[in-house]
Formats: C-alpha cells, sequence, structure tokens
C-alpha cells in the first residue's frame, strides 16, 4: 500500500488554513485559491478536495480516535488472515491425512 507523504495532523492544518482563507474571503479581503494552496503544499486539487470530504469538520480528538479505529481495523484484518491461512493448512493436512488412511486400508 501507497505510504501518504504528508501525516494526518499537517492534513489537518492545510484544511484548516484553507478555511482561514475563505473565511477573510467572506470578509471581503483577498484570499488565496485552492489550486495556488495546493502547488504551495505539492498537493493535486482533487487530494485537497478529498480530505475535506473525509477530515473535514473534525478536529484533532476525533482524528486520534479515527487513527485508532484504523490501527485496531488493520490488526483484526491481520489476525482474520492468520486464522483463516491456518484453517486452510488444517484443512489440507486432514484432507492428506484421509487420502493416506484409506490407500493404506486398500
Amino acid at each position: 500500500m501507497k505510504t501518504p507523504r504528508l501525516t494526518d495532523s499537517q492534513i489537518m492544518a492545510i484544511l484548516k488554513q484553507n478555511e482561514a482563507e475563505r473565511s477573510r474571503t467572506k470578509q471581503n479581503e483577498a484570499g488565496r485559491s485552492v489550486p495556488v494552496m495546493c502547488r504551495e503544499h505539492g498537493i493535486s486539487s482533487a487530494g485537497f478536495y478529498r480530505w475535506r470530504i473525509k477530515f473535514g469538520g473534525s478536529d484533532a480528538s476525533l482524528m486520534n480516535g479515527m487513527i485508532e479505529l484504523e490501527d485496531e481495523n488493520r490488526l483484526l484484518k491481520e489476525m482474520y488472515a492468520q486464522e483463516k491461512l491456518k484453517a486452510e493448512v488444517a484443512s489440507e493436512i486432514f484432507e492428506k491425512s484421509g487420502k493416506a488412511g484409506s490407500s493404506l486400508r486398500a
């Protein structure tokens, strides 16, 4: 899996910076547009909008909770994969021992 270049806290900082720019624009002051901000940080506009959908409106405590849940989910997936592998190995051994036992009887 591809590792992200920016951490979640950096993403949150970029989104907060954009929110500040948007509020400044509403107050009739000149603000930077999203493409300009994306060029400054070296990200794509599509990535920015994807982050805004995913992280928009969340604060640091919610972000930490989401990170913990993602870590727990990853561990559970690993545990499931290990147990499934054990079950497949056990079924192969059972099939081989069943076939070996039947050939000895014949």
